[in-house]
């Protein structure tokens, strides 16, 4: 656990550790990591094929699995990583389905909010593409005119803590419009009367402290509920970004860069699955 502290972020350290802790770690308790053979990994493997994991999840738990048994390879407490002898999971075929909104959706979701900070919160996401991580780290100094700074994310599963971003093509900065401005400029004067003051280092999306997670999700799933939507996650507005504009023909090299994107197959993967997605929620509402 040293060893892969000081070689991870802290929330990717606390990803690891629970995966590790709760999906290997249970099953080998009682054995001598000597004794583990390839028949114990197989049938590892089975146990987790049997609860139906996603491939992608399949593919962590390898990695976490892997990386562990290489370490006690490399520290000579193993001659052999029968992990990597194994291999990884087998794939299993699966249909990806995302949901995503046009703008009328968007905007009959907005009216349902309930809450002003959370309007403007799903506002730049939906219409400027970052990160729902990257958005919650906001800062008002990280906002110079019309352009905002995306030079930070935030832990969601840990401490709402700021954190680097997630790769170096995710720093970037964003030219929002004057509308979108004046929403920010509306949220500082609401802090101001709220607080007292609202000082360069208050978070856009939540003054003093950023919004949580959970309270992000309670205030989403309420707002989809009354206006007859399909559930969406945080991070599908996010999709919904990359699917409009490509849809409105934007280059896909411009929209894999404003979203940070270290490649711009990764855009292009998204979008290949929403523009399924669009017609399935749409014939949906």
């Amino acid at each position: 656990m040293k060893y892969v502290e000081k070689r991870h972020k802290k929330q990717g350290f606390y990803t690891i550790t629970h995966d590790f802790n709760n999906h290997v770690l249970p099953y080998f308790k009682n054995m001598n990591i000597e004794d583990i053979t390839k028949f114990d990994i197989l049938k590892w493997q089975d146990s987790i094929i049997e609860k139906n994991f996603k491939n992608k999840y399949n593919a962590k738990l390898y990695y976490v699995f892997n990386n562990f048994m290489r370490y006690c390879e490399c520290c000579s407490y193993l001659t052999e990583n029968v992990v990597s002898s194994v291999g990884p999971f087998n794939k299993k075929i699966e249909v990806k389905n995302h949901v995503v909104y046009n703008i009328h959706q968007f905007r009959k979701f907005r009216f349902c909010l309930d809450d002003f900070v959370l309007k403007q919160f799903f506002n730049i996401i939906f219409f400027y593409g970052p990160r729902p991580g990257e958005a919650s780290a906001l800062r008002f100094l990280d906002k110079n005119g019309r352009y905002i700074h995306l030079v930070h994310n935030l832990h969601q599963k840990v401490d709402r803590e700021l954190d680097t971003p997630k790769n170096q093509s995710s720093i970037r900065t964003l030219k929002i419009s004057y509308l979108m401005c004046f929403r920010i400029w509306l949220l500082k004067r609401y802090y101001i009367k709220l607080y007292g003051e609202c000082k360069s280092d208050y978070f856009i999306f939540g003054g003093p402290k950023p919004l949580s997670h959970t309270t992000i999700d309670r205030y989403k799933k309420n707002a989809y509920l009354k206006a007859k939507l399909p559930p969406i996650t945080q991070h599908e507005f996010r999709h919904s970004y990359a699917t409009r504009k490509i849809h409105s023909g934007v280059p896909i090299d411009i929209v894999s860069r404003s979203m940070g994107h270290s490649h711009v197959s990764t855009t292009l993967d998204i979008y290949l699955h929403q523009e399924k997605s669009t017609h399935n929620v749409l014939s949906r509402v």
